[in-house]
């Protein structure tokens, strides 16, 4: 079962790859384009008969290795 994970830093954590980015799109006449946040899409495969197992299988990666909890929020999906 296909599994992907979003991490993304939490709201109130200064992004400066997110900022750095706004200013680039600013410098090139984007200045409607604001509170960029970048993030990273993990993708991977579990061994599971449904998306619910393989959602919490998914949680405990997340928790152990993917993500940074004090600092980063992350969310797990199915591929569409």
């Amino acid at each position: 079962m296909k599994v992907q994970v979003l991490v993304r830093l939490k709201e109130g954590v200064l992004d400066v790859q997110g900022k750095a980015v706004e200013h680039g799109l600013a410098g090139l006449g984007y200045e409607d384009i604001t509170s960029v946040r970048i993030g990273r899409l993990v993708e991977f495969d579990v061994q599971s008969d449904t998306f619910e197992l393989a959602k919490d299988r998914a949680t405990k990666v997340c928790e152990q290795l993917l993500a940074n909890t004090i600092i980063e929020n992350y969310e797990i999906r199915e591929p569409s």
